[in-house]
């Protein structure tokens, strides 16, 4: 069973607003290795819409936003790339190399991590929140930048019970943020 990994970028004081986040070269090389190391993305809604809004493959090929640095370019072409699932009742199609998912959301996550391959890789707030209430997510990545946002949104806010979790492993970088891995405690 492929395992279904979680990563998300968190402040010190809780906040996941990827607005407030140190957008810099090693956290987008980070972000690109765990992609890479995926089968397929599954996503919420929301979070499909803001990463193909700001990731998809400009037309012209070869053009790009003028907010993206060069160094962006590797994680966007990775993302615009992966295969990716997209979980939704409102939507009603879905590009980008990607395909909707509907239904019961544990059968259809456990189907998809049935399915030979690597993994598969989860970000967001709402559907990862209801991940961890099915006990689907086998591992969680929590980027933590070292700044105070003073605001939320905030990760798993009403979960309805404790998830254990162990220290796999923590990677430093240069901009003080440490991406810090677990697995449940089962």
């Amino acid at each position: 069973m492929r395992p279904l990994r979680y990563s998300i970028n968190v402040t010190l004081d809780g906040c996941c607003d990827h607005r407030v986040m140190v957008a810099d070269e090693d956290i987008h090389r980070h972000a690109a290795e765990n992609i890479d190391q995926a089968d397929a993305l599954l996503f919420g809604r929301v979070t499909y819409e803001m990463m193909e809004a700001a990731w998809r493959t400009p037309v012209p090929p070869g053009a790009r936003p003028d907010w993206m640095e060069s160094w962006m370019e590797p994680f966007a072409r990775t993302i615009d790339a992966a295969k990716k699932y997209v979980v939704s009742s409102t939507l009603t199609q879905v590009d980008w190399n990607a395909e909707l998912v509907r239904g019961d959301l544990e059968k259809a996550v456990q189907q998809l991590k049935r399915q030979p391959g690597k993994g598969l890789f989860t970000g967001g707030v709402t559907l990862p929140l209801a991940l961890a209430e099915l006990g689907l997510i086998d591992e969680y990545e929590f980027v933590v930048h070292p700044r105070l946002a003073g605001h939320g949104p905030t990760l798993f806010a009403g979960l309805s019970k404790h998830v254990d979790l162990k220290l796999v492993s923590r990677l430093e970088f240069g901009s003080g943020a440490v991406a810090m891995r677990y697995e449940p405690s089962r």
